[in-house]
């Protein structure tokens, strides 16, 4: 098992190389007048200025050389210091977020990790009974009525069943605001008495003890979580129960059946474990998408995520801002993949043979 997370572990700076210089050649694109706003917050008005910038970082050298200083800093002429560079955490300057692109990250990843790990909770549990269920009863009417419920949640836009969700629970019934707080209960996660140990609401008012504002917090996240589980929970349901109707026709299960097993044992013991093999996978890049925030679904419901973040950005042109969070956003997803395929070495040993 060591040898197998080794090898998997030699592989992230490969991975990560490539996707660093994929990033840079689509920073490339732009000009060295556009890419000056990598090194300044705000670039000055009068004449010249622009063309110093460009002289003082090298925007018009090489490409290799271009790449090289962006990833590990450049030498400040004037100060000699090391500056930048992506391996010392410097992404660049967000217009948008009006700071660096590492300190925007720092304040909105806690909404979208927040978000994700409760619509993770929907979304493993349920998708996953329901598939096994779906396919013990196959072509019975459970099966029948969950097929449909699947092709309907995959079928319907995030954002149409957002917007009908927002529609009904909240403009008419007044039940599940958006955003993150009410805003009296803001006040209270504002001050002094409250201590934001994670800057996720839910677990901050329970590690506060303050089950008030955990109730607001929870309040406010039903409306997302239900949005944002049901597209991913049709997916894995149909992902769980293919692979359980496939595992039920082995030759090992028809034996532990002709054995006289009961068909709960056949089911729980001898199909599910093997069924979920190709689930973990599945359903590992599935949660890693949603903790880097899901761009709809935070829009929609006002939450100030790395999701709605990079819908600003984009929209406001902010190119540097896109790129950083991209950069962040593939960095999450290779760790989270080294993740996913050691859970899949653990319940397969086969795989960590190969």
């Amino acid at each position: 098992m060591i040898n197998y997370i080794i090898r998997r572990l030699l592989i992230i700076p490969v991975l990560l190389i490539g996707i660093s210089m994929l990033i840079f050649a689509m920073l490339s694109l732009l000009t060295p007048y556009e890419r000056a706003a990598l090194y300044v917050s705000d670039i000055p008005k009068r004449q010249g200025a622009i063309e110093e910038i460009i002289i003082k970082y090298g925007l018009d050298d090489p490409i290799h050389e271009q790449y090289w200083r962006w990833m590990v800093g450049a030498k400040d002429p004037d100060t000699g210091e090391i500056t930048g560079g992506v391996l010392r955490g410097d992404l660049g300057w967000s217009k948008v977020g009006k700071s660096t692109v590492a300190e925007v990250i720092g304040r909105r990843l806690p909404a979208s990790a927040e978000l994700a790990l409760w619509a993770a909770i929907p979304l493993i549990g349920l998708s996953i009974w329901m598939g096994i269920k779906a396919a013990v009863n196959h072509n019975k009417l459970p099966d029948q009525i969950l097929r449909v419920a699947a092709i309907a949640g995959w079928s319907i836009p995030t954002f149409v069943f957002g917007l009908l969700l927002l529609l009904y629970f909240y403009s008419r019934l007044d039940l599940f605001p958006p955003g993150r707080l009410s805003i009296d209960v803001q006040e209270i996660v504002l001050s002094d008495s409250f201590v934001q140990y994670t800057k996720m609401h839910t677990i901050d008012a329970l590690l506060n003890l303050r089950f008030d504002v955990f109730a607001d917090a929870f309040k406010h996240l039903v409306l997302p979580v239900v949005t944002l589980s049901v597209v991913s929970w049709a997916f894995l349901l149909r992902v769980t129960r293919s692979s359980m109707l496939d595992t039920l026709r082995q030759d090992y299960i028809t034996t532990a059946r002709s054995k006289g097993l009961p068909e709960n044992k056949v089911v729980n013991r001898h199909a599910v474990p093997n069924a979920l093999i190709p689930v973990i996978t599945v359903g590992g890049l599935t949660l890693i998408s949603l903790f880097n925030g899901v761009v709809i679904t935070e829009t929609i419901f006002n939450i100030k995520g790395l999701g709605s973040f990079l819908a600003q950005a984009a929209t406001s042109l902010d190119v540097v801002s896109v790129l950083g969070i991209t950069l962040f956003s593939s960095t999450v997803l290779v760790v989270g993949n080294l993740v996913v395929d050691v859970l899949y070495g653990i319940v397969d040993p086969r795989i960590r043979l190969d």
